[in-house]
């Protein structure tokens, strides 16, 4: 499998990958935070002011080629930060929930952090729907998984409360009600959701890797190791995986996630040397695979990634 799997020719800074099947190309869209690792400016503005960077794939995943950015999102007036999406299709509809931060901050802290809810019928044309009332004002990553008894459930980071995994239930993707803490302890981010081999489960990212999670109901949560904490051979792969979106086909599941490759030692983007070297980043893929009621991922697997259309 080649590896990299991709990097952002423009600004080297792909990150948070969401992968969908695009319906009206009949292509894979990988839609990530677009980060600015060639900016050269003050503080952490580089990882604000960022698009959402597109890269598409007609071999069903194995080669990308970066196709842009998502327009039409601008909900004010000036250059403003948009992360981390979540897209799922539902009724002939494409929904996205995005992180929004007004402006570019030279700074981590201080300013709100919302969830920004948009439609679309062909991954291009998005129209706004709401600012999503949430637990607090300081709220990314969102992730969206239908409900066995009908219904949606969202899962996201809440920053102002001890960065934890939070939830919302909606009947219908556009009215949320907030339900509460999920996973709890130890801060962490980007929780993505999936079914594979019976189960339902969560991962989280630990900034060691990512938490793994497993649940019968979607509900309770059982804590199940952790996986991409050791770093791969492959290249750009030394470095623990961060912020994963997984895309599951039958019995088969792929973890598409990104790395830094060239930070060493504490891996906190707070506490790194602001340089290009250490800002770029880079997506890759592995294989998910369920033994015994446990995941697990062997990064360094060699594979075929050949993504079948939905």
């Amino acid at each position: 499998m080649k590896a990299p799997l991709f990097r952002d020719p423009l600004f080297d800074g792909a990150a948070d990958p969401v992968v969908v099947w695009n319906r009206a190309k009949q292509e894979w869209w990988m839609i990530y935070t677009n980060r600015r690792a060639t900016a050269e400016g003050p503080g952490f503005a580089w990882v604000h002011g960022t698009d959402l960077g597109v890269a598409s794939s007609r071999d069903g995943g194995a080669h990308w080629v970066y196709r842009g950015t998502l327009t039409g999102l601008d909900i004010e007036w000036g250059r403003n930060t948009f992360w981390a999406p979540e897209i799922l299709w539902h009724e002939g509809i494409y929904h996205m929930y995005v992180s929004y931060i007004q402006g570019v901050p030279e700074e981590w802290a201080g300013h709100k952090r919302e969830l920004l809810h948009y439609t679309s019928p062909d991954l291009l044309q998005w129209t706004f729907r709401s600012k999503l009332e949430l637990s607090s004002d300081r709220v990314i990553d969102a992730c969206v998984y239908p409900l066995p008894s009908g219904g949606f459930r969202m899962w996201y980071k809440d920053e102002a409360n001890g960065s934890f995994t939070y939830a919302a239930d909606s009947p219908d993707l556009y009215e949320w009600k907030v339900t509460g803490p999920v996973i709890t302890g130890r801060p962490h981010e980007g929780p993505n959701v999936f079914k594979l081999s019976g189960f339902y489960w969560m991962i989280v990212d630990e900034w060691r890797g990512q938490g793994v999670y497993r649940s019968d109901n979607l509900t309770d949560w059982e804590r199940s190791g952790l996986i991409l904490d050791k770093p791969g051979i492959r290249d750009d792969d030394g470095t623990i995986g961060l912020h994963a979106d997984v895309v599951v086909q039958g019995e088969e599941a792929f973890i598409f996630y990104f790395t830094h490759p060239d930070r060493r030692g504490a891996l906190n983007t707070v506490n790194q040397p602001q340089t290009y070297s250490t800002r770029r980043s880079s997506i890759q893929v592995a294989k998910l695979k369920v033994r015994d009621g446990e995941l697990l991922c062997n990064r360094d697997e060699e594979f075929t990634l050949t993504l079948r259309p939905e």
